[in-house]
């Protein structure tokens, strides 16, 4: 089969907005970008104090002020200081990303067990929803019934991937209003010097501030997106890619914190990083094609070599333009996944879907077999 959705550049131009933090010069479709740049704070007249330990959150609360009614998000300026903390500072995160990564998988499960068992009765519905219609007279200019004649023209993984594109197109949105800068940026940023480390890891996975970094990523996503849930299946491919998004930040938490290099990073990236690796794992010869250069192929198990040495390179070399460590992460979760995860998880759920059937009869009184 042939894979046409993955697009390179290999001439990367960083665009700065003036007087923006400068997240508008994307390069890979899959990139998550990582750090801001900091505006220039106006002089004071006021006299200045010499600055002490407890001085770097008020920095960062002036910088917000100063940013406040514009649709730019805040700057938090770099620091270093976080780093003789250590990685004592993960263990929070740690914690979450095993929790979270149990809890999608759990939530998959019992979404394939209920989907499962109203098979029978949806069919049953769908049957006399097509007996009504062909009684009903047919309305000319139905919005709704055109709707729904797209929606079921989609496969499996393009409906899959609607909702996620959705998701993020409607967060992306949020950050172009102004009052919602402050929250925007402490909740849908992720970074390990941050107040808030853990919901960060689930929103900035569905953050995007540049429209070119949003469309190249939900484009990437949308091409793998069929093969990946007809290999794993709506369910599955949901848990992994929720997790994955955690994940990937979490390597992002670790490479930051080891080489203390803290800043804020936002973007599906990683989470796509590894839908694209897991395909690319279960297919390797599959065929890719630079998206400008159709007639140009390669073997999909070169491109992700290609692609995670990049990332190496970058997380090696420190290179800041993108979050090499959170597409890395990403990548080794898809491969790993794929060659032992779906053994050790997926295969070895049915003791838990028993407990939630058991669960599920016994609530409703025996009823349900």
């Amino acid at each position: 089969m042939a894979w046409r959705g993955c697009v390179f550049r290999l001439n990367l131009k960083q665009q700065t907005l003036n007087n923006t933090t400068g997240t508008q010069g994307w390069g890979h479709c899959f990139q998550q970008r990582c750090g801001f740049k900091k505006t220039t704070k106006k002089p004071e007249v006021k006299k200045v104090e010499e600055p002490g330990p407890s001085q770097t959150q008020t920095h960062s609360t002036q910088d917000l002020i100063h940013h406040k009614g514009t649709a730019v998000p805040p700057v938090a300026p770099r620091t270093r200081s976080f780093n003789t903390r250590g990685f004592t500072t993960l263990v929070k995160p740690l914690v979450f990303t095993v929790g979270f990564t149990g809890c999608s998988f759990g939530a998959a499960a019992i979404w394939q067990y209920e989907s499962l068992k109203s098979r029978v009765q949806s069919y049953f519905d769908e049957s006399m929803t097509d007996w009504l219609n062909k009684r009903r007279p047919s309305k000319q200019g139905d919005l709704r019934k055109e709707v729904n004649q797209w929606w079921n023209s989609l496969s499996e993984g393009q409906r899959t991937a609607t909702g996620i594109i959705a998701a993020n197109i409607l967060v992306s949105i949020f950050w172009r209003i102004p009052s919602l800068q402050q929250t925007m940026f402490r909740y849908f940023t992720s970074n390990p010097a941050s107040k808030k480390v853990c919901s960060p890891m689930v929103l900035s996975a569905f953050s995007h501030h540049s429209a070119f970094h949003l469309a190249a990523n939900m484009y990437v996503l949308w091409s793998f997106s069929n093969s990946a849930v007809t290999m794993l299946g709506r369910e599955q491919f949901m848990a992994v890619y929720m997790s994955a998004g955690v994940i990937s930040t979490f390597a992002s938490y670790m490479s930051k914190t080891a080489t203390g290099r803290f800043g804020p990073s936002l973007g599906a990236s990683g989470a796509i990083m590894t839908i694209l690796a897991a395909v690319c794992t279960k297919m390797p010869e599959s065929k890719l094609a630079l998206i400008f250069l159709p007639d140009f192929t390669f073997s999909a198990g070169n491109a992700l070599k290609v692609m995670m040495a990049v990332d190496t390179v970058g997380v090696v070399l420190g290179w800041r333009f993108f979050d090499h460590a959170a597409h890395l992460g990403g990548a080794l979760f898809g491969i790993w996944y794929i060659m032992y995860g779906h053994e050790l998880i997926w295969k070895n759920r049915e003791p838990f879907v028993k407990l939630w059937h058991d669960l599920r009869t016994r609530g409703s009184g025996g009823r349900d077999k």
